[in-house]
């Protein structure tokens, strides 16, 4: 028998049918080991050793078990796990697992394949190779670095800032990322600035053009800056008369993008999409192992030879013969530490359009259009520009448009675009000659201020990240998640915004650990790694020069009392957290030491049990506090106005509470708020108004004829009829449910209530807990769902999907919980009695066995009875 393993079932079982009875192949269930998440678990004093266990949970031993136990009686293992460096991992730690187990078959080999399909799997079989120990050296090299930087700066975090919680070395980054775009935009000042467009008509024909030159200045963008000068331009165009000097028109290409890499199915997954990059990595991966696209975690951008033949005939057959250019299209990366071992991302059959169902079918059909239109013939355009002058020629005007003349590979497949230049006019201008004098309908002055650079999308996060060379690609769906996870960044109007907390661990890690934080540092650590995988460097030595440096700044900072670090960080981040005050008060200026006359009331950043707050060096005797990262202009300076509500005219705001974000319609008693819901990353004006609506009526219900209530409450989503409740899952559903499923919800709630409680079904079930072995399972809960391994309950976060969680997520959940220990339950202090009391009670007990002494003759005579009838009986 020929033994197999992969890393999924999925994949095993398609992979088998390929292969036919003589194999047998098993699933790893992706890593059987890891190293254990405790110190010492790497050892640099001895030559980096690392020590590895099995992964705890019962399915994973289990596993493991089959496995041996399979290779014992097999001929040949053939390990054909994933062809990169965590596929080369997995075959590595099988293969010293059997031979611990002494389960090793003579004949050990490897096989790759970049898709599953019977051709691509029985063509590798036929090409084996030995494990390549580069990549596994790689592997070892960046999972002993994760480990050394986490274990050795996350204890520093937890004794020296409160309530910051774990760092990592490439999550670390992605984060600064996001706080420096922050300061970016606090940095930026807006500029003035005007347009002057005029509409015009020719033939019947309307189209705009925009005023270039003003008193024979040519104009720049910021030229016309304030409202003054923008009457006089406007004033200049509405009495002069143009004629159109010149017409120029000229040919265009635009070629076709390359097929997909990790990191551009990613981005266009969430341009076009509106998928996170975990969602697209996942469904992607369903996708692989069902056969229907190539391998998805690859840098690569060129098809193999027969997929572009392929490709090729498909467009001819689909397109006339313009369509498909004479030569095969080749295209290389320009992304940095790109790797092209594998191809780009392609549908493994051409002639297959349509794969899986929901969002695989939208992710599939993205990747096939991709691909087709990438060997497509270039689109062919056409872009006129216009120029008119007056009289004098001192004033000219310009208007541009853009024609397609042959849509070429536009006919597919358009690549999407983060942001789109004000500038930029597609539109289609009539036919014009020069000497011609198009009618001049308006002048219209616009004022305009620039804008600050955008936060980041999922998208241009990605984007960025690959340009700098950070991570990889197949690592960047963890990494933003994990930020997420712990709450260092939200998401807004599908925008990511740094919370306090992610901008305090930046500040501390960029005045503590400049170096490891730096760009360059994370990017030419990613080279180093790519030169041990090439084989041109050694492990150990780079984990040595890692290791020399940042082992010793640890300790440094560790010996740091925590007060002199705050104190550090006070000065750091000082005009963040003390901007200069409108009333001209020092920006450290106490307010209620100013309210008591109290002199020398000055604000400082403060460590707190619960994490970093703004306070009084005069604490005791002054208790102001301020949140860290708040304004100091007093309560309500945060606060933004959204826009305003279109029915009263009243404001919309966005406001910060006690409780967290909220929205607030009008001011005093007569205003309306409602919390922002953490399940909303595209939260705007409108939802700010549905929410201010609600509660929604959904409809009067069938039989009695009553309002059924769509809300929000304290317990989360809920409907509500005739005083009874049914739960909803997502703020999405409040506005979403119609009365057909309001109606079936509400009978299935009343069905539960009326037949007693019945025992909550799990949401998603997951796998053994490593360390307590129970199944863990996600659950829906009266607070909101939660994990739980039947021992310890953790609540999911509310930025993340509880369907969506993983094992990994799950089992950082549970740790995280029972490492704090049992929640301490309040227990109230008995009031000691009074006198008084203490007499009535000793009374109370006298009269008490007074009344028992009287009953025991009569009970002991109870007793004698019964005894004596007992007897009787018995003879």
């Amino acid at each position: 028998m020929q033994l197999v393993i992969v890393e999924s079932p999925a994949k095993a079982k398609t992979i088998e049918k390929y292969l036919g009875k003589d194999y047998k192949v098993l699933a790893s269930y992706g890593h059987v080991r890891d190293l254990p998440p405790k110190d010492g678990s790497v050892r640099p004093d001895e030559g980096f050793a690392m020590d590895w266990e099995v992964y705890a949970d019962k399915r994973n031993r289990d596993q493991v078990k089959a496995i041996a136990d399979a290779a014992k009686k097999s001929d040949r293992l053939i390990l054909a796990t994933d062809p990169d460096r965590e596929g080369e991992a997995i075959s590595w730690h099988v293969l010293e697992l059997l031979k611990k187990r002494k389960a090793l078959p003579s004949d050990v080999e490897r096989v790759t394949f970049n898709a599953i399909t019977k051709a691509a799997v029985t063509d590798a079989m036929k090409a084996p190779r030995e494990l390549d120990t580069d990549l596994i050296d790689a592997y070892l090299a960046r999972r002993a670095l994760d480990y050394l930087f986490g274990f050795t700066l996350s204890p520093v975090l937890w004794r020296k800032l409160p309530g910051a919680k774990s760092a990592g070395r490439v999550q670390s980054v992605a984060l600064r990322l996001i706080v420096d775009r922050e300061r970016e935009i606090e940095a930026f000042r807006a500029d003035e600035y005007w347009s002057i467009v005029a509409r015009m008509e020719q033939g019947g024909t309307s189209f705009d053009a925009r005023l270039v030159r003003f008193d024979g200045e040519k104009l720049e963008r910021l030229s016309i800056g304030d409202e003054g000068t923008a009457d006089r331009a406007k004033k200049a165009v509405e009495d002069a008369r143009f004629t159109i000097e010149q017409v120029e028109t000229k040919p265009l290409k635009r070629h076709p993008s390359p097929p997909f890499t990790t990191s551009t199915l990613q981005q266009e997954a969430a341009r076009k999409l509106g998928f996170s990059s975990s969602h697209t990595m996942r469904l992607a991966q369903s996708l692989y192992e069902a056969g229907a696209i190539t391998y998805m975690r690859t840098d690569g951008v060129q098809m193999d030879g027969s997929a572009i033949s392929a490709c090729r005939k498909a467009i001819a057959e689909r397109y006339d013969g313009h369509y498909l250019p004479e030569k095969p299209r080749h295209y290389s990366s320009k992304a940095k530490n790109a790797q092209e071992a594998h191809e780009a991302i392609r549908p493994t059959e051409f002639w297959r359009d349509r794969a899986g169902s929901g969002d695989e079918a939208k992710l599939y059909d993205l990747v096939f259009k991709r691909a087709m239109a990438s060997q497509m013939a270039s689109a062919r355009l056409e872009r006129t520009t216009v120029t008119l002058r007056d009289p004098t020629g001192r004033h000219e005007l310009r208007a541009t448009g853009q024609v397609v003349k042959f849509p070429g590979f536009l006919a597919v497949y358009e690549e999407g675009r983060d942001s789109k230049s004000d500038d930029e006019d597609d539109g289609l201008l009539p036919a014009m000659r020069e000497g011609d004098s198009p009618a001049k309908k308006a002048v219209e002055a616009t004022q305009h201020f620039t804008q600050p650079p955008p936060r980041f999308s999922e998208a241009s996060l990605v984007k960025r990240l690959e340009e700098l060379g950070i991570g990889r690609p197949s690592t960047y769906a963890s990494t933003i998640q994990t930020l997420r996870d712990r709450e260092y960044v939200r998401m807004e109007q599908k925008r990511f915004f740094a919370e306090d907390s992610g901008r305090l661990l930046t500040a501390f890690l960029e005045r503590f650990f400049e170096r490891y934080v730096a760009y360059e540092f994370t990017s030419g650590m990613e080279d180093e790694l790519d030169e041990v995988s090439g084989g041109r460097a050694e492990y150990k030595a780079l984990l040595e020069t890692f290791w020399r440096d940042f082992k010793p700044k640890s300790d440094e900072v560790m010996e740091r009392q925590p007060s002199e670090v705050t104190e550090v960080l006070d000065t750091f981040l000082e005009d963040y957290l003390f901007p200069p005050r409108a009333d001209g008060h020092d920006p450290r200026w106490c307010p209620l030491c100013a309210e008591q006359n109290r002199t020398g009331g000055e604000l400082h950043l403060r460590g707190g049990r619960y994490g970093a707050f703004i306070g009084c060096v005069n604490y005791p005797e002054c208790t102001f506090r301020r949140k860290f990262g708040q304004p100091g202009e007093g309560d309500g300076s945060d606060d933004t106005v959204m826009g305003e509500d279109p029915d009263t005219g009243l404001p919309v705001e966005r406001k910060t509470g006690r409780f967290g974000p909220y929205v607030q319609l009008g001011e005093g008693k007569e205003a309306k708020r409602a919390s922002i819901p953490r399940d909303i990353d595209d939260f705007d004006l409108e939802w700010a108004l549905k929410l201010l609506a609600l509660p929604r009526i959904v409809g009067q219900h069938p039989e009695t004829g009553k309002d059924i209530e769509a809300s929000i409450g304290r317990y989360g989503p809920y409907l509500r009829h005739d005083g009874k409740y049914a739960k909803l899952q997502s703020t999405r559903d409040v506005f979403e449910t119609g009365m057909n499923a309001a109606v079936s919800l509400l009978a299935e709630a009343a069905q539960r209530k009326g037949g007693g409680r019945q025992k909550a079904e799990p949401i998603k079930t997951l796998g053994k807990h490593p360390t307590s072995e129970g199944e863990m399972k996600v659950m829906p809960g009266r607070y909101g769902p939660y994990v739980t391994d039947g021992t310890t309950n953790a609540t999911i976060p509310k930025d993340t999907k509880p369907e969506d969680l993983t094992e990994e997520q799950a089992v950082d959940l549970i740790n995280a919980r029972a490492a704090k220990g049992p929640t301490k339950k309040k227990t109230r202090k008995k009031a000691a009695p009074k006198k008084a009391n203490a007499k009535k009670a000793t009374a109370k007990k006298a009269t008490a066995k007074k009344a028992a002494a009287k009953r025991a003759p009569a009970k002991k005579k109870k007793a004698s009875a019964a005894k004596e009838a007992t007897e009787k009986k018995a003879e």
